[in-house]
């Protein structure tokens, strides 16, 4: 059970326990880490939440991920790195919910137990996924966003990627809940901006010129939504509801000014003190359940400064 000191208080990053002495850190179990980028403050938080639990559990922890999320290969080549270090159990949040599965595979035969963080792979080689329930964040979105259009008109969806496990679910959760729940409402296009704020920019843009009558806009992760903020603002829409996912102080500032109606929140300081967590019980043997759910909130100009909810916002 996570406390709510060591997973929702953003305490200041801890330094790696790779700093200490080499004889201590060689004394310690060495857990490798590799995420799916680095670019995006969620990322850091993340990383945050796993050097808490380095230190309360005793361990020494890498991290790392490549420049963007569009970075499939580096990302592999990071993994097959970590392993040739031989540690004693590896995280792993997968750009291509596929390709990394030969690694993971060897991984597992070795003996070398692994945990999927934030985005799981197609496959039952993890012991467990420390991950929100992204169907679940991202029909919540849909219904927000169905409120403030009135149960009627057209949206679109902005998504970071189709390829890993968060991308489909985020993209999949939105559109399923829409056609189930909000039939008067008309997802007009789903388009990929790769998690890139820039790319994620001109798709915008290109969605408003060609649905000057739309009413709405997903973005599914941090640079998505940032992206679609900077879209409608560059091209001067009016009155479109964006909704987006994660935090970071340019989400925040963007609901703050109205250009954004809310967000869900994950818990990413959470999602890496549980992957660090799950990890060592795996080390020592014990069973873990299939998935470790960090959860999701919410959030909006109105519940930002919420105790509950700032404890998981991130700048």
């Amino acid at each position: 059970m996570i406390t709510r000191r060591s997973t929702l208080l953003a305490l200041p990053a801890l330094a790696m326990m790779a700093m200490g002495s080499p004889a201590l850190a060689q004394d310690k179990p060495y857990i490798a880490l590799v995420s799916k980028g680095f670019q995006h403050q969620f990322w850091q938080a993340v990383k945050t939440g796993a050097e808490q639990a380095a230190e309360e559990f005793g361990v020494r922890i890498t991290f790392e991920g490549p420049d963007n999320e569009t970075m499939v290969d580096r990302q592999i080549d990071m993994l097959a790195a970590a392993l040739a270090n031989k540690p004693a159990a590896i995280g792993f949040a997968a750009l291509d919910s596929q390709a990394a599965i030969p690694l993971l595979r060897q991984a597992s035969d070795a003996g070398v137990p692994v945990i999927a963080f934030d985005s799981g792979v197609d496959s039952d080689i993890p012991a467990t996924t420390a991950t929100t329930d992204n169907l679940a964040a991202a029909a919540l979105a849909a219904d927000k966003m169905a409120e403030m259009l009135g149960g009627k008109g057209k949206v679109a969806v902005v998504a970071h990627d189709q390829t890993s496990r968060t991308g489909i679910d985020r993209r999949d959760g939105f559109l399923n809940r829409m056609a189930e729940a909000h039939p008067d409402i008309e997802v007009v296009t789903v388009q990929y901006g790769q998690g890139d704020h820039l790319q994620s920019t001109e798709v915008t843009k290109a969605i408003l010129t060609a649905n000057p009558d739309l009413g709405g806009i997903f973005g599914t992760n941090e640079g998505s939504a940032i992206g679609v903020v900077n879209g409608v603002r560059e091209t001067g829409a009016e009155n479109i509801v964006v909704i987006g996912y994660d935090s970071g102080t340019a989400q925040k500032q963007a609901i703050n000014d109205g250009l954004m109606a809310g967000a869900i929140t994950q818990n990413p300081i959470g999602i890496g003190y549980e992957t660090v967590k799950a990890a060592v019980a795996a080390i020592n043997g014990e069973e873990l359940p299939n998935i470790i759910d960090t959860g999701f909130y919410w959030y909006d100009k109105a519940t930002m400064d919420d105790p509950q909810i700032a404890a998981v916002l991130y700048d």
